[in-house]
């Protein structure tokens, strides 16, 4: 190595450098495996939000829809720091530990559903109604029109809201470094911040923002290749 970086560079950066594909990884395995149970949860909850309100397709108890809100609600108001301290007893419960990429996952996915559902809530109410009107004066069942209509209708919105939740799941997962979470947060709150050491904090933020702009990019793409508007209006051209 160049004797000019050597000297730019501190001894704790040496230290890191071997660990940070472990650390990457880790990054990543908690980020995608957070946003699927998300959207195991937040899915089903945000079309529940659409569906089961006053005169839509499968309403229900308003009592019931208030008690939904109110919950989603609260849990998107909680700071993720103060949730994931909450939280973090029962990750001990769980899984045995309350330190570690594994502990953090429970705390992420408790935050991140909410924030999901609302998402989802979003793309499916901006849906053209007369779709979904045309849809019931053929006789479709709510389940088909949630299936063959409502998803199908949002799905590049769908796509954009996974990827901004997956890039939100990101920055929670390096938030989680400060309190025992694993991943590039802990190499950049540990190592880097705690230890004033900041070229490990700078290098593994830049590997933080790099990762950003790949989920966004690829999300991007794949919301424009869904997205029928545009895919017509270039077989047009």
């Amino acid at each position: 190595m160049p004797d000019f970086l050597m000297q730019i560079l501190s001894e704790d950066m040496f230290k890191v450098l071997p660990t940070i594909p472990k650390e990457l990884f880790e990054t990543l395995y908690s980020t995608v495996l957070s946003t699927l149970f998300a959207y195991i949860i937040g899915l089903p909850l945000g079309i529940v939000l659409v569906v089961g309100e006053k005169n839509g397709i499968l309403q229900l108890p308003q009592w019931l829809m208030s008690i939904i809100n109110f919950l989603v609600n609260i849990l998107r108001s909680v700071p993720f720091l103060i949730l994931m301290i909450i939280v973090l007893p029962l990750s001990r419960m769980i899984v045995g530990t309350q330190i570690g990429t594994v502990a953090s996952l429970f705390p992420l996915v408790i935050a991140a559903a909410p924030f999901v559902a609302r998402m989802v809530e979003s793309s499916l109410r901006e849906i053209d109604k007369g779709v979904i009107e045309a849809a019931q004066a053929m006789g479709c069942s709510p389940w088909e029109i949630i299936t063959k209509v409502m998803l199908p209708e949002s799905r590049p919105s769908l796509i954009s809201g996974a990827t901004i939740a997956l890039t939100t799941i990101l920055g929670y997962g390096a938030m989680a470094g400060a309190i025992g979470g694993g991943g590039l947060g802990k190499v950049a709150i540990n190592y880097g911040l705690y230890r004033f050491q900041f070229d490990v904090m700078i290098f593994a933020v830049i590997l933080l923002v790099i990762l950003v702009q790949i989920f966004q990019s690829i999300g991007t793409w794949l919301a424009v290749r869904c997205d029928k508007r545009i895919t017509k209006t270039k077989k047009g051209r």
